[in-house]
């Protein structure tokens, strides 16, 4: 079997709490560090991640992604196509504080086209030429919570996923193997298609 083809196991952690997380504000590619909280949370994950072995150990080149590898498991490799999608001029933005166009093209995960950044369909080109390049094994990545619900959705679930959560799929089956989400005090982040709806619905008389 080709080992470029043959079966990965892909260990995905969303790096820990940052200030901007908690703040629910945008921050793609904006380089923000993690909270003291955002590192106990990645430090929670090394006993986690203890006695496993992984072919390839990568990270996001950005400081929240790359701290929390280290300490959670040790010096990754980094790879710029593991970042947050950008956001372009909404970089720093409030969730609160987008127009509802801007609100609802997140939440579904789709016709988002922020001014200056990225589009769904740019996102998803290059985390794909990550993934599929990557040998036959088990690999552990830390990257952002908008790359690891892009690659949920291919096990047809939708998960957006505390701070220092671990969620992990194996590739060629496209199946969420488990899911074990971010220990402490984690961000609400922004949220899904699924918790919008039910949020709109208990909203209503």
């Amino acid at each position: 079997m080709d080992s470029r083809t043959g079966p990965r196991e892909l260990w995905l952690v969303r790096h820990g709490e940052t200030p901007a997380s908690l703040a629910r504000t945008l921050a793609g590619w904006e380089d923000v560090p993690l909270t003291k909280a955002g590192e106990a949370q990645a430090a929670v994950l090394r006993p986690v991640l203890a006695g496993e072995r992984f072919r390839g150990v990568w990270s996001s080149d950005l400081l929240r992604a790359l701290t929390s590898a280290r300490l959670a498991w040790g010096e990754p490799t980094a790879d710029r196509r593991l970042r947050e999608m950008s956001f372009g001029r909404l970089e720093g933005v409030l969730w609160e504080a987008l127009e509802p166009r801007w609100q609802q093209g997140l939440t579904r995960f789709e016709g988002f086209e922020p001014p200056g950044g990225e589009t769904f369909a740019e996102l998803r080109a290059r985390v794909f030429s990550f993934v599929e390049a990557l040998p036959a094994g088990r690999h552990l990545v830390f990257t952002h919570g908008g790359v690891v619900r892009l690659l949920s959705r291919e096990a047809g679930l939708d998960y957006f996923v505390p701070t220092g959560s671990l969620l992990v799929m194996d590739w060629e089956a496209r199946r969420v193997v488990s899911r074990r989400d971010g220990a402490g005090q984690a961000s609400q982040g922004l949220p899904t298609a699924g918790q919008e709806a039910a949020s709109r619905a208990a909203a209503e008389p």
